[in-house]
């Protein structure tokens, strides 16, 4: 797939209309662009957790994969799956495959094994990668609840739904990575500050 982007400034979008990736004109405020412009947010939340995470070469190239992955699920979202997708001789679409969510799975249980067991839920927070893991956590989070939405009304590739269940797990168990051995892991006590 080849992109060319000669022009940022269109003027299209002026009357608060943009364009889907089959070239429907939608308004800004429709459910499936919130969905994909929620990924772009939580794509760029990670672009600021990479900033704490240079000197971890291992989960830096994890993150390098989601934000290119997440750029794969924005242009899923972006362009409806139709039944003429399946007809011989069809555009194929970028669309989310299982790879990825596989993927994700085997991240999760390879750093889950060098953490302690978990006594109670997590505050978020700690060190400033964590903070950010848990940042990009909640926005992908909210991407999955619009997405679940959509999917209600509107065709959605189900696999968008899988990805981003799969990559809030992924980022919540980041961010215990990141606070280990920092001492910075705060539990919830409930009813703590009665």
């Amino acid at each position: 797939m080849t992109v060319r982007i000669d022009r940022v400034v269109t003027r299209g979008g002026d009357g608060g209309m943009t364009s889907l990736g089959t070239g429907e004109r939608v308004r800004k405020d429709a459910l499936r662009v919130e969905t994909f412009g929620t990924v772009d947010e939580a794509n760029a939340v990670i672009g600021m957790l990479r900033l704490h995470t240079r000197d971890r070469p291992v989960e830096d190239a994890m993150l390098a994969r989601i934000q290119n992955d997440l750029f794969d699920l924005g242009a899923d979202l972006c362009a409806p799956p139709a039944p003429e997708e399946d007809e011989p001789g069809a555009r194929p679409r970028l669309r989310v495959g299982e790879a990825a969510i596989v993927r994700l799975d085997a991240e999760i249980v390879l750093m889950n094994e060098s953490l302690p067991p978990l006594t109670s839920f997590i505050l978020p927070g700690g060190t400033p990668g964590a903070a950010y893991a848990h940042l990009a956590r909640t926005i992908v989070r909210r991407a999955e609840r619009l997405a679940v939405a959509l999917a209600a009304s509107e065709a959605v590739n189900p696999r968008a739904l899988l990805l981003l269940n799969r990559l809030s797990d992924h980022l919540f168990v980041l961010s215990r990575v990141l606070n280990v051995g920092s001492g910075q892991e705060v539990l919830w006590v409930p009813g703590g500050s009665r």
